[in-house]
């Protein structure tokens, strides 16, 4: 299979998800209890007033008819308005404003949980069976074993409220002050970042432990190599095809760490959006945001997919 195939089945396949994906998350939301009429006009509301609400939104249609309205206006870029949350505000707008925020403090936590599982997975491996070893283990079952909600509040109270190191609530924007925005984000991205890198931590040890026992890395060895060497290119770059695929994996717990953290801290970004909405019953604001969601969480999943076969190219061979 030649790369540019492997490329084409990839993106056609993630294209059919965004499709089949965007339906199933419109049909949940028209399924969900409430009404957009009653959440705006009240529930003094005449049925008239009513009617006239949903003959003007579109809501009166049927599922399929309203689905392809908004998907027909989708691929055009248009996502439509705020029907209760921003009241006929350009949906697109609302996304534009709150995904850089989200979008910063999700990668700020990705790179700390890297950078600890990295660290705290080589050593371990490297140290295997010796008190190195059973630290960085302990430390990542650790990390698993805590909520990111309940490590927020821990946080908060240590960091924030103690030792008045870190703001407990707001956040400032990296196009204000980026160095304000990694101080004020560390909190709720090291909150995202801790039980993602007990994960990373404990497969990162496992690949390396596993690929060192490979019959090349043997070879390698009676080559006379030098030790350093042997991990860097022999065991250290095998190691990490499954330890980027579960990075790649990971990524949508990461953004539905995010929707809770940024409620924790008070940080407006997508994540807050789409909870704002979802109580607000405006409909077109959820289904931007999910589909947003699952746009970040497929390109994801593709550039993982792409790493792993170049770090592997028999894959696309």
């Amino acid at each position: 299979m030649t790369f540019i195939w492997y490329l084409s089945i990839r993106i056609s396949g993630a294209l059919a998800t965004v499709a089949v994906g965007s339906f199933l998350i419109f049909l949940i939301m028209q399924m969900t209890p409430g009404d957009p009429a009653l959440a705006v006009l009240g529930e003094q509301a005449t049925e008239e007033s009513i009617s006239h609400y949903r003959k003007e939104h579109g809501l009166d249609a049927p599922v399929l008819v309203q689905f392809g309205i908004w998907a027909g206006k989708a691929l055009q870029g248009d996502l439509g308005l705020s029907i209760v949350l921003a009241g006929k505000f350009p949906i697109l707008q609302l996304v534009e404003d709150r995904l850089p925020v989200t979008v910063f403090i999700g990668l700020y936590g990705l790179v700390l949980a890297l950078i600890m599982s990295i660290s705290f997975g080589t050593i371990a491996a490297l140290r295997h069976g010796k008190l190195a070893d059973t630290a960085a283990t302990s430390v990542a079952v650790l990390g698993i074993s805590m909520p990111d909600f309940w490590l927020s509040y821990v946080l908060i109270f240590a960091f924030a409220l103690n030792f008045t190191w870190f703001p407990s609530y707001g956040f400032v924007n990296p196009g204000d002050s980026f160095l304000g925005a990694l101080h004020s984000g560390f909190l709720p991205a090291f909150a995202i970042a801790a039980p993602m890198a007990g994960v990373f931590t404990r497969i990162l040890r496992a690949a390396l432990l596993e690929t060192a026992k490979r019959d090349y890395v043997t070879a390698a060895r009676s080559y006379g190599f030098p030790a350093s060497f042997i991990f860097i290119h022999y065991v250290f770059r095998n190691a990490l095809i499954p330890f980027v695929t579960v990075v790649g994996l990971q990524v949508r717990y990461l953004l539905g760490g995010v929707v809770i953290i940024e409620r924790v801290f008070g940080i407006s970004g997508m994540g807050s959006l789409v909870v704002d909405a979802a109580f607000g019953r405006d409909y077109p604001v959820v289904q931007a945001c999910a589909l947003t969601f699952l746009t970040i969480v497929l390109t994801v999943n593709f550039l993982v997919d792409i790493a792993c076969a170049l770090l592997d190219p028999k894959r696309t061979r």
